[in-house]
């Protein structure tokens, strides 16, 4: 599986996670629930990159708003948290794969080549 599959994939579950949100699973859970997938998967793949990092911190800061989103509150604002989430979860898989780098742990382990993009649109 490339690299790129896992970014797409930890984007997807976090997705998934966001539109869940109450009903599947707990306040205190949810920033780290939808991280998890892009730092078992992808975090430790790609050479450090301020970027990425600025939106992971991103999605973080959107999970804990979409958690901390009252249980009495209007649709409306339910509906604006999570929006806000999925943002960042896309713009954090954009940057991934905008500007991911492969790292020598993900070549080994079979997700392409060191010093190559993540993306495959990047490879030409």
């Amino acid at each position: 599986m490339s690299l790129e599959d896992l970014v797409r994939g930890a984007a997807a579950e976090a997705r998934r996670l966001a539109a869940a949100f109450p009903a599947a699973g707990r306040k205190d859970d949810l920033p780290w629930a939808v991280i998890a997938a892009f730092d078992a998967d992808v975090r430790g793949h790609v050479e450090r990159d301020r970027r990425i990092e600025d939106e992971r911190d991103r999605v973080l800061i959107a999970s804990v708003t979409l958690a901390e989103t009252p249980a009495e509150a209007e649709a409306e604002e339910w509906d604006r948290a999570r929006r806000h989430l999925v943002r960042a979860v896309d713009y954090l898989e954009e940057t991934v794969l905008r500007f991911g780098i492969v790292n020598r742990l993900a070549a080994k382990r079979g997700h392409g080549a060191a010093g190559d993009p993540v993306s495959a649109l990047r490879r030409g």
